[in-house]
Parts: structure tokens; C-alpha cells; sequence
């Protein structure tokens, strides 16, 4: 008997956070229209800080909804995920902990911080910081970088897509994230970093905006078939 693969969803379930809503949906969906049968846990940040909360799954989902009740929970599940190749995708305040994650525990830059857990953080050490102009409810069109694996996924090279946020990266830090082989491959009109990729693991992506918003929520994203897809892999 084959069995279901488990996704681990990391965040702190609420019926307020649209994303959170909209995931048993998307479920379904990969179910009745790709035969992409998942089998999903919930995980608080704050269970998530326990020491292989989320080994053994076969992907996990970072999602919205911060500030998180634990930012060391998000940062161990994205960490665990990256160094035991487990298929990852974090979307919005995912991606801003994925940058953070890989900042720190990669490029040993364990000094910067985001803006919303740690309010008090010298400017020059933020590498999340409050967008000049919020993301929340905006839609807007996304350059994806030819050969990438957002490519691959996409299929195309511009998509246009949907934000609920109101923090990303600062540019002055993501140079130092390219060096030790973070990859963006993702940016915004204005060329503001929106996609993160680790080349060399099995799939490792990250997106500041949502793709589980996409739609109505009956048609799975493409982003989010190709964690699915992944996760039926291993």
C-alpha cells in the first residue's frame, strides 16, 4: 500500500487569516483535479520549536499570519526542511522567515532581524523592514527569472499575483544571501525581490506574495501543485 505523504503546515491557525482559510479547499482541489492526495497536520509555531517537530514529513508549508507566536518554531521548521531536503514553500511572512532562516543559520549574519518581531533591532540590521508602501490587498505582476525553477513551475516568465503583506526584504543584506547560494528569481516591476529558490534541493521556494489567494481557491496555484507534486515524490 502507497502511502499518503504529510504535509506539515507551520503557522498559527486562525479563522481570520485568509490563507488559513483557504487551505482545506486547496486541499481538496489537488485531490478531485490532480490526484495529489495529501495528508495534512497543522503545527503552531511554538510546537514547531520541538526538536524534529516536523522530520519525517513529506513537506512542509510555512505559511502567513504573523506575527508568529514563535519565531524560533519557524525558523527550526524552515531549517529543518532545508538540511533534510524535505520539499518547503513559504508564502508571505514565510518567505520573510525564509530569508531570515537562511541569513542566519548560512551565512552566519545572526545579527539581522524583522522589523515586526523585533521592533526595537537597529535599522542597518533589518533585513525584513515595513514596505514603503503596504502590499496589503495589492495585486501586481511578477518577473520570473528564465531557467529558474519558478519558471519551470510557472511556465512563463511574468505572472501577476496576489499580496497581503506589509514587510520584505531590505536589498541592502541580499547580496550577502546570493554569495552562499540563495537564489532570487522572482521580482516585482520596480526589481524588488519577491521569489527565493535553493538550487540543489529537491524544492526549496519562497514567495512574498500568496499563492493560495489565487482565484477562488478551486483551482490550485501552480506554486502550490508543485509542493504537492513534490512531496508525492519523496
Amino acid at each position: 500500500m502507497t502511502k499518503t505523504p504529510r504535509v506539515a503546515l507551520v503557522g498559527d491557525r486562525s479563522p481570520h487569516v485568509m490563507s488559513h482559510v483557504r487551505v482545506p479547499a486547496l486541499l481538496d482541489a489537488l485531490a478531485e483535479r490532480d490526484g495529489l492526495v495529501l495528508d495534512a497536520y497543522w503545527i503552531p509555531t511554538e510546537d514547531a520549536t520541538a526538536p524534529g517537530a516536523v522530520k519525517g514529513f513529506d513537506a512542509v508549508w510555512l505559511l502567513p499570519g504573523s506575527p508568529y507566536a514563535s519565531e524560533e518554531g519557524a525558523l527550526a521548521a524552515i531549517r529543518t526542511a532545508r538540511e533534510d531536503g524535505i520539499p518547503f514553500l513559504g508564502t508571505c511572512a514565510g518567505f520573510q522567515h525564509t530569508l531570515l532562516e537562511f541569513a542566519r543559520d548560512v551565512c552566519g549574519l545572526s545579527r539581522l532581524a524583522h522589523a515586526e518581531n523585533d521592533p526595537g533591532a537597529d535599522a542597518e540590521d533589518l533585513l525584513i523592514a515595513p514596505l514603503a508602501c503596504s502590499l496589503v490587498g495589492h495585486e501586481g505582476t511578477v518577473r520570473i527569472t528564465p531557467g529558474s525553477l519558478a519558471e519551470s513551475v510557472l511556465g512563463a516568465e511574468r505572472t501577476t499575483e496576489r499580496y497581503h503583506c506589509a514587510y520584505g526584504p531590505d536589498g541592502r543584506h541580499l547580496e550577502a544571501l546570493r554569495e552562499h547560494g540563495l537564489r532570487f528569481t522572482g521580482e516585482d516591476e520596480d526589481g524588488r525581490v519577491r521569489i527565493a529558490e535553493l538550487p540543489g534541493h529537491p524544492f526549496f521556494m519562497a514567495t512574498l506574495f500568496q499563492p493560495e489567494l489565487a482565484g477562488d481557491g478551486t483551482r490550485p496555484h501552480p506554486i502550490v501543485r508543485a509542493l504537492a507534486r513534490a512531496a508525492t515524490v519523496l
